[in-house]
This record gives C-alpha cells, sequence and structure tokens, in this order.
C-alpha cells in the first residue's frame, strides 16, 4: 500500500511522531507553505504544489523546480490541489494530512470538510499532535484504546448513526450540524465502530496522554 504524507500549511510544531511517519513515507507532497514545515526537519518533499504564494523563495530554490507542481487557480484550496493531486497523478492508497488543523478557524474547518470528499476515494487522515481526525464513509472501525476521548463532528445532516465501542452508544441517532454532534464521548476497549447511512460525519480521536 502506497504511503503519502501531505504536508500543509498550518502553524505547526513537529513532535517525534510526526517526524517518524514523515520519514517513513512511501511519497511526501507539501501543500505550499507547507514545504517551509519540512525544510526545517531537512526532508524534501517529491512534490510541492499549490499556488504558491506561501513557500518562502529561499526553501523554493533548496527545493529545485523540478519538484514544482503550480496550480495558480482560486476556485481550491492548496490542500485541496494537494490531496487531488495525491489521488489522481500518485495513485495514493492511504493518506495523512499534517498540519492542516492549527491556525484559521476557516481553513480548519474546510480541511475538515475535504476529509468527507476524499476519504470517499482512499483512507484520508489528519493527524495534529493532540488528535486524529477521520471521515466516516458508511462505516469506519479505527484503533483506540479505554477512556480515548472520541468525538462525532457532523459536517452536514447524518440521518442515522450508530456506535460500537464508545461508553454512550448512538443507536441510529440523527447528527446534524447546529441540531445535535456526540463530542467528548469515551472509548471503552482497543476498537471503535462508527457507521452513518449518508451526510458528512468527522470522528476527532485524542491523541494519549504521553503523545502519539
Amino acid at each position: 500500500m502506497k504511503r503519502i504524507v501531505v504536508v500543509a500549511n498550518a502553524p505547526w510544531r513537529w513532535f517525534p511522531a510526526a517526524v517518524e511517519l514523515v520519514a517513513g513515507a512511501d511519497l511526501v507532497v507539501a501543500a505550499d507553505g507547507g514545504a517551509n514545515h519540512l525544510a526545517r526537519i531537512g526532508i524534501r518533499p517529491a512534490t510541492l504544489i499549490g499556488d504558491l504564494d506561501s513557500v518562502r523563495p529561499g526553501v523554493r530554490r533548496w527545493l529545485g523546480e523540478d519538484r514544482v507542481v503550480l496550480c495558480p487557480d482560486q476556485e481550491s484550496t492548496d490542500l485541496d490541489k494537494a490531496l487531488t493531486f495525491v489521488l489522481d497523478e500518485l495513485h495514493g492508497e492511504r493518506v495523512t494530512v499534517l498540519a492542516a488543523t492549527g491556525g484559521r478557524l476557516d481553513h480548519a474547518v474546510e480541511n475538515l470538510a475535504l476529509l468527507t470528499r476524499f476519504a470517499a476515494r482512499a483512507p484520508v487522515s489528519l493527524l495534529a499532535a493532540d488528535a486524529r481526525f477521520e471521515a466516516v464513509i458508511g462505516r469506519l472501525e479505527a484503533r483506540s484504546f479505554p477512556g480515548q476521548t472520541v468525538s462525532l463532528l457532523p459536517l452536514g445532516e447524518c440521518p442515522r448513526v450508530t456506535t460500537a465501542g464508545l461508553h454512550w452508544a448512538l443507536a441510529g441517532e440523527r447528527l446534524a450540524p447546529g441540531l445535535r454532534s456526540a463530542v467528548s464521548n469515551r472509548a471503552t476497549g482497543d476498537t471503535v465502530v462508527i457507521e452513518s447511512s449518508g451526510g458528512a460525519l468527522v470522528v476527532a480521536l485524542a491523541a494519549p496522554a504521553a503523545g502519539w
């Protein structure tokens, strides 16, 4: 399975598990200013993609123009462009996104929404120091640990949501923005299962106290 890491441009502080993830990936792709983050740990992405208004000139020179894919249109975000490129051109089979949930709230919400669109094509997750975010496309089975905080975040109406492995189980409840979410539930074991009959649902799984 081809494992690809995409580094976006939100404020980011490297932690050991993230560095290990990047170092062990089959391919690394930078979404515009994500290349600045990678330069701090000396890792050159295979591709730098976006409108390139955020990457520092010195970092771009360090990478070399042969790695640059310029996409100047403003109809999509740089992360959207990067994920499209990863799935269409690089045929990624599993994608982890870093540096996508900090910084501006509007960007963070948009990036979570991208999860629900692209995860229908391949497993895509967003990893932060304090949580991992995954989309539910029909059914999601995710690793967990007892007592782990698990939040279900509907980004659209989800008519029926059913769970297993959570302290407060859902049995076909309707979740929708502004109506009902399911924040701060708790895992009871090493696996949680979430099923959704439709809509856009994102699951946030908190990091262990000792970090990933």
